[in-house]
């Protein structure tokens, strides 16, 4: 049995506690946060909700918190020489305190509390830890919930996180873009919906660089042209102008 200590109440906290509460072979003992009206949604979770000054070790302390509040929790968790681990994809390992064995454990997903749809076995787990003994703990906790558990370095784990920033926040954004010229023009956003789910499954069998199509791949420039004349936000014009060269460069085409 993992005794686990969850440090954070946000969106990582939420789905990590939720996962780790249905397992037979791990227990959360503590989830802590900065007041108890934070805590209150974590109360049947866990055995005790704390402040992070009253936590007490456990076999692994996580700490779920925005990365430039990692270093600051880390110094004040009040015992020292036990494995704590963040959950960051950019964060160093050794930006936690030097007084904890230090550790990684990395959900690569994008969390949200209200997403029921979210199963926490498909999502990769990247694990990192100073030594075997505290690496293999760390595996056999993120594999009780995940199907994909993968021992990487923190520069691999960097490296990763800005994949991750392009193949889902810039991509979200591009949805964003797309979503107010439909609604600019009173056009039904679902009807890319058959699109945007294509684009993925393509991009997962065939490969991003083999499924590329569009106006840019071609090198239409005068589809190109008329588009970016349609196009009144300049913010999104720049968008459009950025991508259309990133394409161009990438199949050896000139504008």
């Amino acid at each position: 049995m993992i005794e686990v200590n969850i440090v954070g109440t946000g969106n990582v906290a939420w789905h990590l506690a939720k996962a780790l509460g249905a397992q037979n072979n791990a227990v959360v003992m503590q989830v802590a946060g900065r007041s108890q009206a934070s805590l209150e949604p974590f109360k049947h979770m866990a055995r005790h909700t704390v402040t992070i000054n009253n936590l007490t070790a456990a076999d692994v302390t996580i700490i779920a918190v925005s990365d430039d509040m990692i270093a600051q929790v880390s110094e004040q968790i009040p015992f020292d020489n036990t494995l704590v681990v963040h959950t960051s994809g950019y964060t160093a390992m050794s930006t936690l305190s030097r007084k904890h064995k230090k550790g990684v454990f990395y959900p690569l997903q994008s969390f949200s509390k209200d997403d029921v749809s979210l199963h926490f076995a498909e999502i990769p787990i990247l694990v990192e830890a100073e030594n075997d003994e505290d690496e293999k703990t760390l595996r056999e906790l993120a594999s009780m919930i995940s199907d994909t558990v993968q021992v990487i370095n923190s520069a691999q784990r960097r490296q990763l996180h800005l994949a991750a920033v392009f193949a889902n926040n810039f991509t979200n954004h591009c949805y964003t873009v797309a979503q107010d010229i439909c609604d600019q023009y009173e056009v039904d956003v679902k009807t890319l919906h058959p699109l945007i789910l294509k684009t993925a499954q393509k991009a997962l069998e065939n490969g991003p660089t083999n499924s590329q199509t569009g106006p840019a791949k071609r090198g239409d420039k005068e589809v190109i042209n008329k588009q970016l004349d349609l196009l009144e936000n300049p913010d999104h014009k720049d968008i459009y102008n950025t991508l259309t060269k990133a394409i161009y460069t990438t199949y050896g085409k000139k504008l």
